[in-house]
């Protein structure tokens, strides 16, 4: 009898025991897990990480195009335009940084985690995956299209008696990525984001130097390019959808916050706010002598690249198209980084694959690979993004932060707080609504005369 119930304890503990191992062994499979994919494997960045890895993110070659943008949009909304949009932006951007770490112990890593905290499991995911991948896998596509365009541009400066597709341009600017994307996470794609960031600052600033050198344009004019009401006013929609795509770095900021270490004394927080205070003066260093000086300087006959109004001297343009195409690759990298780990969370989370370098491999070449198809298949794409960029761009930049705001914090009616996250998500609303318009447009208009590979 007395072996019995001794048997029956042993058994009892066993009982007991195993729960607490399983869970033991749940978290140390998990850990592993964060180990090994890109966004949660390294957390020992610094302060001036964040700063360029945020510069990279938001000046994209699309700051080259807003003189275009004003020319469309006119001086007086023009200016208030731009500068709306960088202040709601890095309201927003704050907003982000806030959130990420407001559980305390627990830090939301990735965009998505937080919309699932603010909106529910299910929802959460709903909302944010399809918007956030519509950012990232089109600004790859469009960057693979810029970096070819550059190419193509520095090709037929230097040897002008040569003709060579675009196409061809696109393939040797991917060939980069076949080899840059195996780079396993943020840190280390540092050194090409450092880069990046500063050829963007280096282009911007020979854009507006050189604009100011080539002095006003004789027969400038400020009034709207097109002829009729209707493209007066499809012209300005669209630039509206190009400024929104100039301020596009929301989707990668919490996965850069998150390789920032951080205790309850230190939160990553602080010094991730110096890093976007310092990201955002760059943006304007750059924004906003492009735009006013390259509009002031050509008016409505400004290119759609403000680098085809500076023809000459021809050395200098070359250089900074070259510094356009070292820029886009570090860009088209940091917005590769958390698609990549979206991608290899779902292999290996949800399908049990082996975290192996096979499987990243793999995983990498064949995103390099389909941005790459799509970009040779649709030179056009930049149209495309004012279409998608309304719908994409706007809610997770201007207005999803501040949603998730609402949803979380609970303001008071018509405190501060509660206007200025409404004034946002209305302007933002606004954006997305009118900004595909004009897109749509352009698609029709450029897809009428285009053929497949030409």
């Amino acid at each position: 009898m007395g072996d019995e119930s001794a048997h029956k304890k042993l058994e009892d503990k066993n009982n007991t025991l195993t729960p607490t191992t399983v869970d033991e062994d749940i978290l140390k499979k998990q850990k592993e897990i964060d180990d090994w994919l890109p966004i949660t494997s390294s957390r020992n960045a610094k302060w001036w990480y964040a700063a360029f890895h945020n510069v990279t993110a938001m000046v994209g070659a699309g700051v080259l195009s807003l003189p275009s943008a004003m020319s469309h949009l006119g001086w007086g909304p023009g200016v208030v335009i731009l500068i709306l949009s960088w202040l709601i932006t890095l309201y927003t951007l704050w907003q982000m940084v806030e959130m990420h770490e407001m559980v305390p112990g627990k830090r939301f890593d990735r965009y998505h985690e937080l919309g699932q905290h603010a909106f529910g499991e299910k929802l959460g995911l709903y909302i944010v995956v399809p918007q956030q991948l519509i950012c990232e896998v089109g600004v790859d596509i469009v960057y693979m299209v810029t970096g070819g365009k550059s190419l193509e541009k520095i090709h037929s400066l230097v040897a002008p008696q040569k003709h060579i597709k675009t196409t061809y341009f696109i393939m040797i600017f991917a060939s980069v990525h076949f080899i840059l994307s195996h780079l396993p996470n943020f840190n280390s794609i540092s050194g090409v984001s450092l880069a990046a960031a500063v050829m963007s600052l280096t282009y911007s600033t020979i854009a507006w130097t050189a604009s100011v050198h080539k002095g006003v344009q004789s027969h400038v004019e400020y009034g709207y390019k097109a002829s009729t009401a209707t493209g007066t006013v499809f012209n300005f929609l669209t630039a509206l959808g190009d400024v929104a795509f100039a301020y596009a770095g929301h989707n990668v900021v919490l996965e850069i916050q998150a390789t920032i270490p951080s205790t309850p004394e230190k939160p990553s927080k602080g010094p991730m706010w110096i890093g976007v205070v310092i990201a955002y003066i760059v943006v304007a260093l750059c924004y906003f002598p492009v735009a006013l000086i390259g509009y002031y300087m050509f008016g409505n006959n400004v290119e759609e690249n403000i680098l085809i109004s500076l023809e000459k001297p021809t050395w200098l343009i070359v250089a900074a198209n070259m510094f356009v195409v070292i820029h886009v690759i570090g860009s088209y990298q940091l917005y590769a980084m958390p698609v990549f780990d979206m991608i290899e969370t779902v292999l290996v989370k949800n399908m049990h694959f082996r975290p192996s370098r096979t499987l990243r491999f793999v995983v990498r070449i064949f995103y390099v690979a389909a941005t790459m198809f799509v970009a040779i298949t649709f030179p056009f794409f930049g149209g495309l993004l004012g279409f998608f960029g309304g719908f994409a761009f706007a809610p997770t930049t201007y207005f999803l932060p501040c949603i998730m705001w609402l949803a979380i914090y609970k303001p008071k009616k018509f405190s501060l707080s509660w206007c200025t996250n409404w004034i946002c998500i209305i302007l933002g609303l606004l954006l997305m609504t009118l900004s595909p318009i004009g897109g749509l447009r352009n698609i029709i208009i450029n897809a009428k005369d285009y053929h497949f590979y030409s």
